[in-house]
């Protein structure tokens, strides 16, 4: 988006949710310099706009003032030829009931640049997301997707007969399209759902028929939602998490508000290998997660000391992993020397932390010796053997650390054989989205699972001049660290620690931010 000519994208923003858009829509948000946007764009996909970016909020919220669309033509017009790169930004896809029609004209006709880009549409996002299919070869071999702002202009006759209907923009005229519905000849006991908000954390659904749905939601803010109508709702009941199943003839609210981390956007530090499980027990929390990778994990400068200590395994009694990398890049090397799992046949393992330990029976193998409090220091003073001339092979990330193990087996009489298994690094830049975010203040918690992503992050920061000359950004923020030496390094390089994990594990640290949002709500 450096080109000089002005230019238009008409982007599809999805149902609501950051992680629903697709990867194109992300790279122009962050880059775009005219925002021109509809309220019912949600904040945190606001987050990824660049601070200097103009922001032109036009309405489109049912029920409330919106700005003319022959107004929303000139401001798209104005500024793609003043050069800049304008992202109209609409909810769900452009061309489903986006009025997109009339500005792309515009923009044609004043000789504008423009693309469109697709967006995932409420109309098959929100039904997904409660767990309701549109299709099946049984209950519904087609659906009919409208919208319902003037129910007088659709053909009802025609639309009782489809055994699958959709409808948008129908919160408002609920009781006119049961009304509608059912003098056409559709049955009362005919399933619907009324999905409120999908994709977002305060997502809510009604289920019930056609003869009880109104007196359900009476006295309840429907929009922006959209409603499902048919014999398929009734397969919620069997596509939902068990723990989330519903008889189907109770009427049903499911209100995701009251999951602890709802509101709150947390800043995960992870390698982009490692994020992935974190961020998903977050999300399943109620949180927003934006993934700032502070880890990039390659191999060592040099396999020659790990291939030597491979060559002569059989001479080793204990192998030591500290983490998740060291198990995978140690059985990784051990295949490519052409040795597998049965090398190991003799020598007993010892693992730190449950992460590891699930690494490692990833391989077959059960660890021989998981110390009590998933912590390095843990692995000396409760080791099990006698470590007097007991000879140790313990693979282990280049840049070196866990002195203290070092120096106190060999204190004890062992020889211990460090190795280089991998490198870590730091990336050569922050993520975009994460910088934005920062910049915007808009993260709530920032968390750390090891004292090298804290290292990590603070190099970052410092080649980031919007936020290296000022520490504001970290004032309302909380810090989260997975363990007492990741704590000790976000005192020493952050000034601060809001939360640390009683337990030193992935699970321990979302337990202990739960538990910090819950303390601090009550308040």
């Amino acid at each position: 988006m450096k080109n000089q000519k002005g230019k238009v994208y008409l982007v599809g923003a999805g149902p609501g949710d950051c992680n629903l858009m697709t990867v194109r829509s992300h790279k122009l948000l962050s880059q775009a310099e005219v925002l021109i946007y509809d309220a019912l764009i949600d904040i945190p996909q606001l987050e990824l706009i660049p601070p200097t970016c103009q922001k032109i909020e036009v309405g489109k919220r049912g029920g409330k003032p919106s700005t003319q669309q022959q107004e929303i033509n000139r401001l798209l017009v104005e500024h793609c030829k003043l050069g800049k790169q304008v992202v109209r930004l609409k909810s769900g896809d452009p061309f489903i009931f986006g009025r997109s029609s009339s500005e792309i004209q515009a923009l044609i006709i004043a000789g504008c640049d423009f693309e469109v880009i697709p967006g995932i549409s409420s109309a098959l996002s929100a039904p997904l997301l409660a767990g309701i299919p549109l299709t099946d070869p049984v209950m519904s071999r087609c659906f009919a997707v409208m919208s319902a702002h003037e129910p007088d202009a659709l053909e009802w006759e025609a639309l009782v007969q489809i055994e699958t209907l959709v409808i948008l923009m129908g919160g408002r005229n609920l009781s006119e399209i049961i009304w509608q519905l059912q003098k056409h000849g559709r049955s009362p006991e005919t399933p619907i759902a009324i999905i409120r908000d999908c994709g977002r954390p305060e997502q809510q659904i009604w289920l019930g028929t056609l003869s009880n749905i109104v007196q359900q939601t009476a006295g309840q803010s429907l929009s922006p939602c959209v409603i499902v109508i048919g014999e398929v709702v009734r397969l919620r009941e069997y596509l939902i998490q068990p723990e989330s199943t519903n008889m189907i003839d109770t009427p049903v609210t499911t209100n995701n508000r009251q999951l602890p981390l709802a509101g709150k956007t947390i800043l995960v530090t992870r390698s982009v290998s490692q994020s992935a499980e974190f961020s998903d027990r977050l999300q399943q929390q109620g949180a927003r997660v934006i993934e700032m990778p502070a880890l990039v994990i390659g191999p060592p400068s040099t396999w020659e000391p790990l291939d030597s200590a491979i060559a002569q395994l059989s001479s080793f009694h204990w192998l030591i992993l500290t983490s998740h990398n060291a198990v995978d890049c140690f059985f990784q090397r051990l295949q490519a020397k052409g040795k597998d799992a049965r090398s190991l046949f003799g020598i007993k393992i010892a693992v730190v932390g449950k992460k590891t330990a699930d690494s490692l029976r990833s391989h077959s193998l059960q660890p021989d010796f998981i110390p009590p409090n998933f912590v390095a220091d843990s692995l000396v003073e409760n080791f099990p053997d006698n470590l007097q001339n007991c000879k140790i092979l313990f693979p282990r990330v280049e840049s070196g650390g866990r002195e203290v193990l070092v120096k106190e087996f060999t204190a004890q009489g062992a020889q211990v054989i460090e190795v280089p298994a991998y490198q870590s690094c730091c990336p050569e830049t922050i993520d975009p989205i994460a910088l934005s975010a920062l910049q915007n203040q808009a993260v709530n918690i920032i968390t750390f699972a090891s004292s090298k992503t804290v290292h990590n992050f603070c190099n970052l920061i410092e080649k980031s001049p919007p936020l290296s000359g000022s520490q504001d950004w970290l004032e309302s923020v909380c810090i989260a660290s997975i363990g007492p030496e990741t704590s000790k390094s976000c005192q020493n390089l952050l000034g601060k620690l809001d939360v640390e994990a009683k337990e030193y594990t992935l699970d321990g640290l979302t337990e202990a931010i739960v538990q910090w949002v819950t303390d601090y709500q009550n308040l």
